[in-house]
């Protein structure tokens, strides 16, 4: 049976302050009239609060966790996604709604008003007497995917509308929106402006071909491309760089954070079909501020993200990965090492010849994309900090980076961090026209697919450089998680796309 709170909206709706007059007493006798004048009331600000509410009654929505069950009372801890951690309701059984509370099962929605007291439980400075408690939402115990109990992160991902009412999902939900604010408040702080560039484009950006088409054209007859809804081939985009590029050149700083899109056949636990990217381009910018800006993102970012979720924080580093919080620590105190790639090669190399059955790609020279061991090796033994990476050979780096005067490297940089490996790729921008031309021929890119670009070049041009940061990667180092999969709400990689 349903309490009678039952007939108070579900919703929240404009009441009195949390602070009542009303005596504990006088909210026991009538529940439902201390339901109305009390607000609704976010877990992780009851229990941040410390034992500052002792006395007050407040209204608590959530979903039930556990429920344990005595002969005068039931202790049912409520969780609404909040925090990391739930907050104890103690329901007696002589309030007028304990039918509800003997059914409860977990996974069941509920509403419960109660007093807040102090708890004699360890680990716990409060806990809430239950006055009232209304079921919103019923879960049937016997069916529910989620029982109380260890669970892979491969058969989550099987269920991932409701993954994220786990510990650890939901934990890595937190602090991706944590650091989602970071970023905005630090590009904001700076001076920089939000540009949402087209998800839909005519261009590829990193020339690499791995793109999704976007088509109306019939699949089962031939046709034109001029014949398709924008009258050329069109894609998802893999970039809004070069869309953010033309708002630097007339904004001075912006940047991009929206979805990507690649078409690469990998099934790692590095990559995904859909992910997100952050985008700054700075006008009169060279390849030195550019890494000064990026390290300084990281920095803010990452202290944001351990100052405001320090318990999902302390969580990844009990149960994912035991050196992630003095990792992050590193990150926020120790200045960043810089190196030239040429150098970091010669550094390598020393190293795999010491012992190359130890590598699992022992063949490196100039002119070799790092590999992930490679990456790690530099930040986490080299240097042991987060370490930038730049002057690449020219030969394995895209068409936009700006060419260096020895004609063999260009003014690009990757941020390698300890863990991860690759967290950052940037680069100072081609602003010369000749240079660009000459670059495009090589690679075989028509110039008039990109006369806007081309644009940019003639009218007015300046120095500018700029970066791009996966964040589903960024996710995955300040949470520890191994697979990308993870770091991200819905993943879509070949041969998914659920939910």
């Amino acid at each position: 049976a349903l309490s009678a709170a039952a007939s108070r909206p579900l919703f929240r709706t404009a009441r009195a302050p949390v602070c009542m007059s009303a005596s504990a007493e006088a909210a026991e006798a009538s529940p439902e009239a201390a339901g109305k004048e009390a607000t609704r009331q976010r877990v992780a600000k009851l229990l941040g609060s410390g034992t500052s509410q002792v006395g007050k009654t407040v209204v608590l929505k959530g979903w039930v966790r556990t429920v344990r069950s005595q002969k005068t009372f039931s202790f049912v801890e409520l969780n609404d996604g909040s925090s990391l951690k739930g907050v104890q309701v103690v329901a007696p059984s002589e309030i007028g709604s304990y039918g509800v509370v003997e059914d409860l099962t977990t996974g069941c929605a509920i509403s419960v008003v109660g007093e807040v007291v102090e708890s004699p439980a360890k680990g716990q400075s409060v806990e809430v007497r239950a006055q009232s408690v209304e079921l919103v939402g019923g879960c049937p115990g016997d069916e529910y995917p989620l029982q109380k109990k260890r669970h892979s992160l491969e058969f989550l991902r099987s269920i991932a509308h409701l993954r994220p009412r786990t510990n650890t999902i939901g934990a890595v939900s937190r602090v991706r929106s944590a650091l989602a604010y970071a970023t905005h408040d630090f590009f904001t702080s700076e001076g920089f402006q939000y540009v949402q560039t087209p998800l839909i484009t005519a261009s590829d950006c990193e020339g690499a071909g791995e793109m999704f088409r976007v088509t109306t054209l019939p699949m089962d007859k031939p046709a034109k491309d001029a014949d398709d809804f924008f009258g050329r081939a069109a894609y998802l985009t893999v970039s809004g760089q070069l869309s953010a590029e033309a708002y630097a050149c007339a904004l001075g700083d912006v940047y991009t954070f929206g979805p990507t899109f690649r078409a690469e056949q990998s099934n790692t636990a590095r990559h995904l079909a859909e992910f997100w990217m952050i985008e700054p381009e700075m006008a009169f910018a060279d390849l030195q501020a550019d890494m000064d800006n990026a390290e300084a993102f990281v920095k803010h970012v990452v202290k944001h993200a351990m100052d405001t979720c320090p318990a999902d924080i302390d969580f990844f580093g009990k149960f994912q990965d035991k050196e992630l919080p003095a990792r992050l620590a590193t990150i926020v105190d120790e200045k960043f090492a810089r190196v030239r790639y040429e150098d970091a090669i010669e550094m390598l190399q020393a190293e795999i010849a010491k012992d190359p059955s130890k590598w699992e790609y022992p063949e490196v020279e100039f002119g070799t994309d790092l590999a992930t061991e490679h990456e790690r090796w530099l930040s986490e033994t080299a240097f042991g900090r987060a370490t930038f990476v730049y002057d690449y050979p020219k030969s394995i780096k895209a068409f936009y980076m700006r060419d260096n005067e020895d004609g063999r490297t260009v003014a690009a940089m990757d941020l390698l961090v300890p863990g991860v490996g690759e967290l950052i790729g940037g680069s100072q921008r081609e602003e010369r026209m000749d240079v660009l031309l000459a670059k495009m021929k090589e690679q075989d890119l028509e110039p008039e697919d990109y006369s806007w670009y081309l644009d940019l070049r003639k009218y007015g041009s300046v120095p500018h450089a700029g970066y791009g940061l996966g964040f589903e990667r960024l996710v995955c180092y300040v949470t520890g998680t191994a697979n990308i999969r993870d770091a991200i709400a819905f993943p879509r990689y070949p041969g998914s796309c659920e939910f």
